[in-house]
Protein backbone atom coordinates (compact mmCIF):
# COMPACT_ATOMS: atom_id res chain seq x y z
CA UNK A 1 0.00 0.00 0.00
CA UNK A 2 1.23 3.50 -0.84
CA UNK A 3 1.18 6.20 1.79
CA UNK A 4 1.24 9.98 1.68
CA UNK A 5 2.53 12.45 4.24
CA UNK A 6 0.62 15.30 5.88
CA UNK A 7 2.65 17.88 7.82
CA UNK A 8 1.66 20.99 9.75
CA UNK A 9 4.13 23.36 11.38
CA UNK A 10 3.86 25.61 14.41
CA UNK A 11 6.59 28.24 14.26
CA UNK A 12 7.31 30.41 17.29
CA UNK A 13 9.05 33.71 16.55
CA UNK A 14 10.29 36.24 19.09
CA UNK A 15 9.39 39.76 17.99
CA UNK A 16 12.02 42.46 17.61
CA UNK A 17 11.05 44.74 20.50
CA UNK A 18 13.22 46.48 23.07
CA UNK A 19 11.01 45.50 26.00
CA UNK A 20 8.85 42.54 26.95
CA UNK A 21 5.19 42.01 26.08
CA UNK A 22 3.54 43.14 29.32
CA UNK A 23 6.19 45.12 31.20
CA UNK A 24 9.19 47.41 30.75
CA UNK A 25 11.86 44.73 31.30
CA UNK A 26 14.46 44.55 28.51
CA UNK A 27 14.01 42.01 25.74
CA UNK A 28 17.68 41.11 25.84
CA UNK A 29 19.67 37.93 25.22
CA UNK A 30 22.82 36.75 26.99
CA UNK A 31 22.58 38.65 30.29
CA UNK A 32 22.89 37.08 33.75
CA UNK A 33 20.03 34.71 34.65
CA UNK A 34 16.97 36.36 36.18
CA UNK A 35 18.37 39.89 35.80
CA UNK A 36 15.68 41.20 33.40
CA UNK A 37 12.65 40.41 35.56
CA UNK A 38 10.00 42.28 37.52
CA UNK A 39 6.76 41.50 39.42
CA UNK A 40 4.78 41.44 36.15
CA UNK A 41 6.87 38.88 34.24
CA UNK A 42 7.37 36.86 37.45
CA UNK A 43 3.61 36.73 37.98
CA UNK A 44 3.52 38.32 41.44
CA UNK A 45 0.02 38.74 42.88
CA UNK A 46 -1.51 42.12 42.13
CA UNK A 47 0.77 42.93 39.21
CA UNK A 48 -1.02 43.93 36.00
CA UNK A 49 0.10 43.54 32.39
CA UNK A 50 0.22 46.46 29.93
CA UNK A 51 0.38 45.51 26.19
CA UNK A 52 3.52 46.40 24.24
CA UNK A 53 2.38 48.72 21.40
CA UNK A 54 5.32 47.77 19.17
CA UNK A 55 4.54 44.06 19.56
CA UNK A 56 0.96 44.72 18.47
CA UNK A 57 2.23 46.67 15.46
CA UNK A 58 4.73 43.97 14.46
CA UNK A 59 2.03 41.33 14.74
CA UNK A 60 -0.27 43.23 12.38
CA UNK A 61 2.67 43.86 10.04
CA UNK A 62 3.37 40.12 10.00
CA UNK A 63 -0.25 39.53 9.06
CA UNK A 64 0.04 41.88 6.07
CA UNK A 65 3.37 40.30 5.04
CA UNK A 66 1.78 36.84 5.15
CA UNK A 67 -1.35 37.87 3.22
CA UNK A 68 -3.48 37.39 6.33
CA UNK A 69 -6.72 38.93 7.43
CA UNK A 70 -5.98 41.47 10.17
CA UNK A 71 -9.30 41.99 11.97
CA UNK A 72 -10.38 45.04 13.89
CA UNK A 73 -10.98 43.00 17.04
CA UNK A 74 -8.59 40.65 18.82
CA UNK A 75 -8.49 39.52 22.42
CA UNK A 76 -6.12 37.83 24.82
CA UNK A 77 -6.85 34.63 26.69
CA UNK A 78 -5.35 32.67 29.54
CA UNK A 79 -4.05 29.20 28.72
CA UNK A 80 -3.89 27.46 32.08
CA UNK A 81 -1.25 24.84 32.82
CA UNK A 82 1.42 24.14 35.40
CA UNK A 83 5.04 24.01 34.35
CA UNK A 84 8.14 25.31 36.18
CA UNK A 85 9.11 27.79 33.46
CA UNK A 86 5.66 29.45 33.58
CA UNK A 87 5.74 31.66 36.67
CA UNK A 88 2.02 32.54 36.55
CA UNK A 89 0.84 28.96 35.93
CA UNK A 90 -0.90 30.28 32.84
CA UNK A 91 0.21 31.79 29.55
CA UNK A 92 -1.37 34.90 28.05
CA UNK A 93 -2.12 33.98 24.45
CA UNK A 94 -4.91 34.24 21.87
CA UNK A 95 -7.52 31.59 21.14
CA UNK A 96 -10.68 32.32 19.15
CA UNK A 97 -9.99 35.95 18.21
CA UNK A 98 -6.33 36.09 17.13
CA UNK A 99 -4.62 39.19 15.75
CA UNK A 100 -4.23 37.62 12.29
CA UNK A 101 -5.73 34.67 10.44
CA UNK A 102 -6.07 32.98 7.02
CA UNK A 103 -2.77 33.81 5.32
CA UNK A 104 -0.54 32.34 2.63
CA UNK A 105 3.19 31.77 2.10
CA UNK A 106 4.41 31.26 -1.47
CA UNK A 107 7.88 29.86 -2.08
CA UNK A 108 10.08 27.97 -4.54
CA UNK A 109 10.25 24.20 -4.31
CA UNK A 110 12.78 22.89 -6.81
CA UNK A 111 11.87 24.35 -10.19
CA UNK A 112 8.22 24.86 -9.23
CA UNK A 113 6.22 27.22 -7.06
CA UNK A 114 4.52 25.99 -3.90
CA UNK A 115 2.28 27.59 -1.33
CA UNK A 116 1.17 26.81 2.20
CA UNK A 117 -1.83 28.41 3.83
CA UNK A 118 -1.50 30.00 7.26
CA UNK A 119 -4.26 29.21 9.75
CA UNK A 120 -3.34 32.01 12.10
CA UNK A 121 -0.47 34.04 13.52
CA UNK A 122 -1.36 34.85 17.09
CA UNK A 123 0.46 36.89 19.70
CA UNK A 124 1.43 35.47 23.07
CA UNK A 125 4.20 35.58 25.65
CA UNK A 126 7.28 33.37 25.82
CA UNK A 127 8.08 31.37 28.93
CA UNK A 128 11.28 31.02 30.93
CA UNK A 129 14.12 28.67 30.08
CA UNK A 130 14.77 25.53 32.13
CA UNK A 131 18.30 24.19 32.52
CA UNK A 132 18.86 20.72 33.94
CA UNK A 133 22.00 19.89 35.90
CA UNK A 134 23.20 16.64 37.49
CA UNK A 135 21.06 16.77 40.61
CA UNK A 136 18.89 19.86 40.24
CA UNK A 137 17.24 22.14 37.68
CA UNK A 138 17.18 25.92 37.35
CA UNK A 139 14.83 28.34 35.60
CA UNK A 140 15.88 31.61 34.00
CA UNK A 141 12.91 33.97 33.65
CA UNK A 142 14.70 36.55 31.48
CA UNK A 143 12.82 35.14 28.48
CA UNK A 144 9.47 35.01 30.29
CA UNK A 145 7.13 37.61 28.86
CA UNK A 146 9.08 38.22 25.65
CA UNK A 147 6.54 38.84 22.83
CA UNK A 148 6.14 35.67 20.81
CA UNK A 149 4.28 35.13 17.58
CA UNK A 150 2.99 31.61 16.91
CA UNK A 151 2.50 31.03 13.19
CA UNK A 152 0.39 27.94 12.53
CA UNK A 153 0.29 26.41 9.06
CA UNK A 154 -2.49 24.34 7.55
CA UNK A 155 -1.64 20.60 7.39
CA UNK A 156 -0.80 20.66 3.69
CA UNK A 157 2.98 20.21 3.61
CA UNK A 158 3.77 16.91 1.93
CA UNK A 159 7.50 16.27 2.37
CA UNK A 160 10.55 17.03 4.49
CA UNK A 161 12.01 19.20 1.73
CA UNK A 162 8.79 21.17 1.39
CA UNK A 163 8.77 21.81 5.14
CA UNK A 164 12.38 23.01 4.98
CA UNK A 165 11.72 25.42 2.10
CA UNK A 166 8.57 26.74 3.76
CA UNK A 167 10.45 27.48 6.99
CA UNK A 168 13.24 29.27 5.15
CA UNK A 169 10.75 31.32 3.14
CA UNK A 170 8.88 32.27 6.31
CA UNK A 171 12.13 33.27 8.04
CA UNK A 172 13.17 35.45 5.08
CA UNK A 173 9.80 37.23 5.05
CA UNK A 174 10.02 38.02 8.76
CA UNK A 175 13.60 39.25 8.46
CA UNK A 176 12.75 41.41 5.43
CA UNK A 177 9.83 42.96 7.29
CA UNK A 178 11.96 43.76 10.34
CA UNK A 179 9.63 41.68 12.49
CA UNK A 180 12.36 39.51 14.02
CA UNK A 181 16.09 38.86 13.69
CA UNK A 182 15.20 35.14 13.55
CA UNK A 183 18.49 34.13 15.20
CA UNK A 184 18.00 30.43 15.88
CA UNK A 185 21.13 30.24 18.06
CA UNK A 186 19.41 32.70 20.43
CA UNK A 187 16.15 30.78 20.33
CA UNK A 188 14.35 33.53 18.42
CA UNK A 189 12.79 30.97 16.06
CA UNK A 190 11.59 27.56 17.18
CA UNK A 191 9.22 25.14 15.52
CA UNK A 192 7.14 22.10 16.39
CA UNK A 193 6.37 19.56 13.69
CA UNK A 194 3.05 17.72 13.43
CA UNK A 195 3.28 14.80 11.01
CA UNK A 196 1.04 11.91 10.02
CA UNK A 197 0.80 9.42 7.17
CA UNK A 198 -2.25 7.93 5.50
CA UNK A 199 -3.05 5.66 2.55
CA UNK A 200 -3.05 7.54 -0.74
CA UNK A 201 -6.60 8.63 -1.54
CA UNK A 202 -7.81 8.56 2.05
CA UNK A 203 -9.31 11.88 3.23
CA UNK A 204 -9.11 11.19 6.94
CA UNK A 205 -5.83 12.18 8.57
CA UNK A 206 -3.63 9.59 10.21
CA UNK A 207 -2.56 9.69 13.85
CA UNK A 208 -0.83 13.01 14.50
CA UNK A 209 2.64 12.77 15.98
CA UNK A 210 4.32 15.93 17.27
CA UNK A 211 8.11 16.28 17.19
CA UNK A 212 9.79 18.62 19.66
CA UNK A 213 13.37 19.87 20.15
CA UNK A 214 13.80 21.45 16.72
CA UNK A 215 16.96 23.55 17.03
CA UNK A 216 17.29 24.30 13.32
CA UNK A 217 15.36 24.07 10.08
CA UNK A 218 17.79 21.46 8.79
CA UNK A 219 17.14 19.54 12.01
CA UNK A 220 13.41 19.67 11.29
CA UNK A 221 14.05 18.29 7.82
CA UNK A 222 16.27 15.49 9.15
CA UNK A 223 13.67 14.64 11.80
CA UNK A 224 10.99 14.32 9.12
CA UNK A 225 13.30 12.29 6.89
CA UNK A 226 13.56 9.82 9.76
CA UNK A 227 10.01 9.99 11.12
CA UNK A 228 8.06 9.60 7.87
CA UNK A 229 9.65 6.24 6.88
CA UNK A 230 9.36 5.12 10.51
CA UNK A 231 5.61 5.66 10.55
CA UNK A 232 5.13 4.02 7.15
CA UNK A 233 7.27 1.08 8.28
CA UNK A 234 5.11 0.55 11.38
CA UNK A 235 1.91 0.49 9.30
CA UNK A 236 3.31 -1.79 6.61
CA UNK A 237 4.44 -4.22 9.30
CA UNK A 238 0.83 -4.45 10.54
CA UNK A 239 1.33 -2.21 13.55
CA UNK A 240 -0.60 0.87 14.57
CA UNK A 241 0.35 4.42 15.43
CA UNK A 242 -0.96 6.43 18.35
CA UNK A 243 -1.02 10.15 18.97
CA UNK A 244 2.12 11.08 20.83
CA UNK A 245 4.89 13.62 21.30
CA UNK A 246 8.37 12.61 20.22
CA UNK A 247 11.75 14.21 20.76
CA UNK A 248 14.32 14.65 17.99
CA UNK A 249 17.82 13.47 18.91
CA UNK A 250 20.02 15.27 16.41
CA UNK A 251 23.17 13.37 17.42
CA UNK A 252 21.65 9.91 17.11
CA UNK A 253 19.49 10.93 14.14
CA UNK A 254 16.31 9.40 15.58
CA UNK A 255 13.06 10.43 17.27
CA UNK A 256 12.26 9.12 20.76
CA UNK A 257 8.82 8.86 22.35
CA UNK A 258 8.29 11.39 25.15
CA UNK A 259 4.62 10.97 26.03
CA UNK A 260 1.37 9.74 24.52
CA UNK A 261 -1.67 11.93 24.00
CA UNK A 262 -4.75 9.83 24.41
CA UNK A 263 -6.92 12.86 25.20
CA UNK A 264 -6.60 16.49 24.23
CA UNK A 265 -5.32 18.73 27.03
CA UNK A 266 -7.93 20.87 28.73
CA UNK A 267 -6.20 24.21 29.14
CA UNK A 268 -9.37 25.86 30.47
CA UNK A 269 -9.02 28.88 28.20
CA UNK A 270 -10.90 31.99 29.19
CA UNK A 271 -10.55 35.71 28.30
CA UNK A 272 -7.76 37.37 30.27
CA UNK A 273 -9.56 39.62 32.76
CA UNK A 274 -6.57 41.97 33.02
CA UNK A 275 -6.52 42.96 29.35
CA UNK A 276 -9.02 44.77 27.18
CA UNK A 277 -9.60 43.51 23.60
CA UNK A 278 -7.36 45.06 20.97
CA UNK A 279 -9.51 47.16 18.65
CA UNK A 280 -7.23 48.94 16.14
CA UNK A 281 -8.70 51.61 13.90
CA UNK A 282 -8.58 51.66 10.11
CA UNK A 283 -6.07 54.52 10.34
CA UNK A 284 -3.81 52.38 12.52
CA UNK A 285 -4.07 49.50 10.06
CA UNK A 286 -3.22 51.85 7.20
CA UNK A 287 -0.10 53.08 8.99
CA UNK A 288 1.07 49.51 9.59
CA UNK A 289 0.23 48.43 6.04
CA UNK A 290 2.39 51.27 4.71
CA UNK A 291 5.41 49.55 6.31
CA UNK A 292 5.03 46.40 4.18
CA UNK A 293 8.19 45.85 2.15
CA UNK A 294 8.89 43.97 -1.06
CA UNK A 295 9.04 40.29 -0.16
CA UNK A 296 12.10 38.13 -0.92
CA UNK A 297 10.53 36.04 -3.69
CA UNK A 298 9.07 39.11 -5.40
CA UNK A 299 12.47 40.80 -5.19
CA UNK A 300 14.22 37.84 -6.78
CA UNK A 301 11.67 37.66 -9.60
CA UNK A 302 11.98 41.41 -10.20
CA UNK A 303 15.78 41.25 -10.43
CA UNK A 304 15.43 38.49 -13.00
CA UNK A 305 12.75 40.23 -15.08
CA UNK A 306 13.90 43.86 -14.85
CA UNK A 307 17.64 43.27 -15.12
CA UNK A 308 17.77 39.94 -16.95
CA UNK A 309 19.91 38.40 -14.21
CA UNK A 310 20.14 34.62 -13.79
CA UNK A 311 18.47 33.10 -10.74
CA UNK A 312 21.80 32.61 -8.91
CA UNK A 313 22.66 36.31 -9.19
CA UNK A 314 19.15 37.37 -8.19
CA UNK A 315 19.37 35.15 -5.11
CA UNK A 316 22.58 36.89 -4.02
CA UNK A 317 20.80 40.25 -4.12
CA UNK A 318 17.71 38.75 -2.50
CA UNK A 319 19.73 37.39 0.43
CA UNK A 320 21.83 40.55 0.85
CA UNK A 321 19.42 43.45 0.56
CA UNK A 322 22.08 46.14 1.10
CA UNK A 323 24.18 44.72 -1.73
CA UNK A 324 21.10 44.41 -3.93
CA UNK A 325 20.10 48.02 -3.29
CA UNK A 326 23.64 49.10 -4.17
CA UNK A 327 23.50 47.13 -7.41
CA UNK A 328 20.27 48.87 -8.40
CA UNK A 329 21.88 52.27 -7.89
CA UNK A 330 24.95 51.17 -9.87
CA UNK A 331 22.79 49.81 -12.72
CA UNK A 332 21.02 53.13 -13.33
CA UNK A 333 22.03 54.61 -16.68
CA UNK A 334 23.76 51.43 -17.86
CA UNK A 335 22.69 48.75 -20.30
CA UNK A 336 24.92 45.83 -19.36
CA UNK A 337 23.27 44.91 -16.07
CA UNK A 338 25.05 41.58 -15.92
CA UNK A 339 28.48 43.24 -16.08
CA UNK A 340 27.51 45.61 -13.27
CA UNK A 341 26.20 42.68 -11.23
CA UNK A 342 29.49 40.82 -11.70
CA UNK A 343 31.51 43.78 -10.40
CA UNK A 344 29.21 44.15 -7.39
CA UNK A 345 29.02 40.44 -6.52
CA UNK A 346 32.64 39.56 -7.17
CA UNK A 347 34.97 42.53 -6.86
CA UNK A 348 33.01 44.74 -4.49
CA UNK A 349 31.83 41.95 -2.22
CA UNK A 350 35.37 40.55 -1.97
CA UNK A 351 36.73 43.98 -1.01
CA UNK A 352 34.01 44.46 1.60
CA UNK A 353 34.82 41.13 3.24
CA UNK A 354 38.57 41.66 3.01
CA UNK A 355 38.45 45.12 4.60
CA UNK A 356 35.53 44.47 7.01
CA UNK A 357 33.64 47.43 5.53
CA UNK A 358 29.85 47.59 5.22
CA UNK A 359 28.01 48.68 2.09
CA UNK A 360 26.97 51.91 3.80
CA UNK A 361 30.62 52.88 4.26
CA UNK A 362 31.78 52.50 0.65
CA UNK A 363 33.76 55.60 -0.33
CA UNK A 364 32.80 55.87 -4.02
CA UNK A 365 29.31 56.38 -5.40
CA UNK A 366 27.37 53.46 -6.84
CA UNK A 367 27.30 55.13 -10.27
CA UNK A 368 31.10 54.76 -10.42
CA UNK A 369 30.73 51.03 -11.10
CA UNK A 370 28.49 51.71 -14.09
CA UNK A 371 31.05 54.27 -15.27
CA UNK A 372 33.85 51.68 -14.93
CA UNK A 373 31.85 49.14 -16.95
CA UNK A 374 31.30 51.79 -19.62
CA UNK A 375 35.05 52.45 -19.84
CA UNK A 376 35.77 48.75 -20.45
CA UNK A 377 32.97 48.30 -22.98
CA UNK A 378 33.93 51.51 -24.77
CA UNK A 379 37.48 50.31 -25.19
CA UNK A 380 38.94 53.11 -23.06
CA UNK A 381 40.64 50.71 -20.64
CA UNK A 382 41.26 46.98 -20.63
CA UNK A 383 39.64 44.61 -18.16
CA UNK A 384 42.99 44.17 -16.41
CA UNK A 385 43.46 47.91 -16.02
CA UNK A 386 39.87 48.11 -14.75
CA UNK A 387 40.82 45.83 -11.87
CA UNK A 388 43.56 48.26 -10.83
CA UNK A 389 41.21 51.22 -11.23
CA UNK A 390 38.61 49.52 -9.04
CA UNK A 391 41.18 48.90 -6.31
CA UNK A 392 42.09 52.60 -6.34
CA UNK A 393 38.40 53.55 -6.31
CA UNK A 394 37.80 51.45 -3.22
CA UNK A 395 40.76 52.91 -1.36
CA UNK A 396 40.44 56.57 -2.33
CA UNK A 397 36.82 57.01 -3.36
CA UNK A 398 37.88 58.74 -6.59
CA UNK A 399 35.90 58.29 -9.79
CA UNK A 400 37.16 56.01 -12.61
CA UNK A 401 37.56 59.04 -14.90
CA UNK A 402 39.81 60.83 -12.42
CA UNK A 403 41.95 57.76 -11.76
CA UNK A 404 42.38 56.96 -15.46
CA UNK A 405 43.29 60.57 -16.23
CA UNK A 406 45.72 60.94 -13.31
CA UNK A 407 47.59 57.73 -14.10
CA UNK A 408 47.43 57.92 -17.88
CA UNK A 409 45.67 54.59 -18.19
CA UNK A 410 43.67 55.19 -21.36
CA UNK A 411 43.85 52.19 -23.64
CA UNK A 412 46.04 52.47 -26.74
CA UNK A 413 43.86 51.91 -29.81
CA UNK A 414 46.03 53.68 -32.35
CA UNK A 415 46.78 51.03 -35.02
CA UNK A 416 50.14 52.41 -36.02
CA UNK A 417 51.38 52.51 -32.43
CA UNK A 418 50.03 49.04 -31.75
CA UNK A 419 51.55 47.63 -34.94
CA UNK A 420 54.94 48.87 -33.78
CA UNK A 421 54.47 47.04 -30.49
CA UNK A 422 53.46 43.87 -32.36
CA UNK A 423 56.47 43.88 -34.69
CA UNK A 424 58.81 44.49 -31.74
CA UNK A 425 57.33 41.49 -29.95
CA UNK A 426 57.74 39.26 -33.03
CA UNK A 427 61.33 40.40 -33.61
CA UNK A 428 62.21 39.79 -29.96
CA UNK A 429 60.80 36.25 -30.20
CA UNK A 430 61.98 34.72 -33.52
CA UNK A 431 60.11 31.82 -34.99
CA UNK A 432 56.47 32.62 -34.14
CA UNK A 433 55.50 33.20 -37.75
CA UNK A 434 56.48 29.67 -38.78
CA UNK A 435 54.91 28.18 -35.64
CA UNK A 436 51.70 30.04 -36.32
CA UNK A 437 51.56 28.80 -39.93
CA UNK A 438 52.16 25.27 -38.66
CA UNK A 439 48.97 25.51 -36.65
CA UNK A 440 50.38 26.48 -33.26
CA UNK A 441 47.83 29.15 -32.40
CA UNK A 442 49.07 29.32 -28.81
CA UNK A 443 51.91 31.47 -30.10
CA UNK A 444 49.37 34.22 -30.69
CA UNK A 445 48.45 34.39 -27.01
CA UNK A 446 52.12 34.43 -26.05
CA UNK A 447 52.88 37.33 -28.37
CA UNK A 448 49.76 39.17 -27.25
CA UNK A 449 51.03 38.91 -23.70
CA UNK A 450 54.37 40.40 -24.76
CA UNK A 451 52.60 43.33 -26.40
CA UNK A 452 50.44 43.95 -23.34
CA UNK A 453 53.56 43.86 -21.18
CA UNK A 454 55.38 46.33 -23.41
CA UNK A 455 52.40 48.70 -23.40
CA UNK A 456 52.02 48.33 -19.61
CA UNK A 457 48.59 46.82 -20.12
CA UNK A 458 47.22 49.76 -22.07
CA UNK A 459 47.06 48.12 -25.51
CA UNK A 460 43.62 47.21 -26.85
CA UNK A 461 43.68 43.38 -26.66
CA UNK A 462 41.20 42.90 -29.52
CA UNK A 463 43.17 45.12 -31.87
CA UNK A 464 46.45 43.50 -30.82
CA UNK A 465 45.09 40.06 -31.68
CA UNK A 466 43.85 41.22 -35.07
CA UNK A 467 47.15 42.93 -35.90
CA UNK A 468 49.25 39.95 -34.86
CA UNK A 469 47.19 37.64 -37.09
CA UNK A 470 47.60 40.04 -39.98
CA UNK A 471 51.37 40.35 -39.56
CA UNK A 472 51.98 36.64 -39.02
CA UNK A 473 49.84 35.69 -42.02
CA UNK A 474 51.46 38.18 -44.46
Amino acid sequence: MEYETVIGLETHVQLKTRSKMWCGCANEYGVDPNSNVCPVCLGFPGSLPVPNAEALRLTALTGFLLNCEVPGLAKFDRKNYFYPDSSKNYQITQLDLPSTRKGLVEFELGDKMAQVRITRAHLEEDVGKSTHFADYSGVDFNRAGVPLLEIVSEPEITSADMAYEYLNALKSILEYGGVSDCDMEKGQVRCDVNVSVRPVGQSELGEKIEIKNMNSFSGARRALQYEIPRQIGVLRAGGSLRQETRRWDDVAGITDSMRTKEDAHDYRYFPCPDLMPHTPSEEWHAEVRACVVELPLARKQRFMSDYGLPATDAEVFMNDTALGDYFEKAAKGTKNFKAVANWVMNNLQAKLVESCVSVSNIKFSASAIGELVGFVEGGKISSNIAQDVFGEMFESGKSPADIVAEKGLLQVSDTSELEAFCREAIEANPGPEEDYRNGKEAVLNFLKGQVMKASRGKANPQLVGDLLKKILSS
